[in-house]
């Protein structure tokens, strides 16, 4: 299979003219897509150019990957309806749908974001790395070290957060360096400006650092660790310890002891891609996987049976019409997601009543009225 030439640029619609691309005699998929997903190097921007190729040999699709710094940037264009779909992380997902960190802006607030599929291998790990000539072996070695802080990217951010939480440490006990993307970040890694900054283990950035004079370590998570794993959820509910294979400093060894969650994460949102369209693409991802299974690191974290019904986002009518189709929806993945949908417009909600409320204090204001929307719909209260 030979890889299409990936075109970079914003695009300002997906053409939904021409003929489309069909699978199977059903799914149907305009010839120009576009997503968003992070910068040249991170896993989900490879992954991306992968399934491009994929889409591109067996359906005709040129599909555009739009590079972003952060998860703001990645979202933006996705909730202005200037792409359908995002390989985002849980930034621009579950954090998006909280309304919280960055997506808590008076710009921003709770977003309806549906889920397409997403990479659920665990194969990958989401972790710290740490610089290999700063003699750190434990995520509490990390106390008065130089920790990567990247603007826009509050996945990213609590994430390292609930790795020093892991280690018994806060912000206020490391030297926080801000950047001003998450390339920026590791680029400084190498070049000796931070000494820890998190990707996904399989980022091009990783590898790039791991044989740079200063080396990479990812320091071990102990799934076994009560004390530490229940400080780590504290921060990030989402993470699970993990043993992963895939990664720099980690492909064909034992295994790295570490935490995890679904990254890239395939999303919209409601009242963007319309069903049909959530639907062709999901067909697509499912019924292409062996087109693009292997072609990047982590990438087979897509397959069908590593999808979790019952995540922190609920997914598009489009896609559960599709999982319905081949047998894999269940009346607990239906009601999980009716929850989540609830949940969302309760936020939304309190949201709008905020705003027509014009606190002084944006900020304490909306914290505690999220608190409140949650309580009173039953909904678990995070952040």
């Amino acid at each position: 299979m030979s890889f299409a030439r990936i075109l970079l640029g914003v695009t300002t619609a997906v053409s939904l003219s021409g003929a489309a691309a069909t699978m199977s005699g059903a799914a149907e998929l305009p010839r120009q897509l576009t997503w968003t997903a992070y910068g040249t190097g991170s896993a989900g921007y490879n992954q991306s150019v992968a399934i491009g190729a994929a889409l591109k040999e067996a359906l005709g699709v040129n599909l555009r990957v739009l590079p972003g710094k952060n998860d703001v940037s990645r979202t933006q264009p996705v909730r202005l309806g200037k792409v359908p779909f995002s390989a985002n992380g849980v930034g621009g997902s579950y954090m998006a749908q909280e309304g919280v960190f960055d997506f808590s802006a008076e710009a921003w607030g709770p977003q309806p974001v549906r889920v397409i599929i997403a990479n659920g291998g665990g194969a990958v790990g989401l972790s710290v790395g740490v610089a290999g000539d700063i003699g750190v072996e434990n995520y509490s070695d990390l106390k008065g070290k130089r920790v990567a802080f990247v603007k826009g990217s509050p996945a990213l951010n609590v994430n390292v957060e609930a790795y020093l939480a892991y280690g018994g440490l806060t912000w206020d006990d490391v030297t926080v360096v801000e950047f001003g993307g998450f390339g920026d970040s590791w680029t400084g890694l190498k070049n000796g400006q931070v000494d820890a900054a998190f990707a996904s283990t399989n980022s091009g950035r990783a590898y790039e650092a791991a044989t740079g004079p200063r080396g990479l370590t990812w320091p071990p998570i102990d799934g076994n660790d009560a004390e530490g794993m229940a400080r780590m959820k504290s921060v990030a509910p989402f993470f699970s310890a993990a043993t992963v294979s895939v990664g720099a400093n980690i492909d064909g060894g034992p295994g790295l002891p570490t935490a995890t969650y679904a990254y890239p994460v395939l999303m919209t949102m409601e009242g963007n891609a319309d069903a049909d369209l959530a639907y062709a693409m999901t067909k697509a991802m499912v019924e292409l996987f062996d087109q693009y299974k292997g072609k990047a690191p982590g990438i087979n974290g897509w397959a069908l049976d590593n999808q979790d019904f019952t995540w922190v986002a609920p997914y598009h009518e489009g896609a559960i019409r599709y999982y319905k189709e081949i047998g894999v929806w269940s009346d607990e993945a239906q009601a999980h997601n009716d929850n989540l949908i609830a949940r969302q417009a309760a936020l939304m909600a309190a949201w709008e009543e905020l705003k027509a409320e014009g606190p002084d204090d944006w900020a304490a204001a909306w914290k505690a009225k999220r608190y409140e929307a949650l309580e009173a719909g039953g909904f678990e209260k995070t952040f």
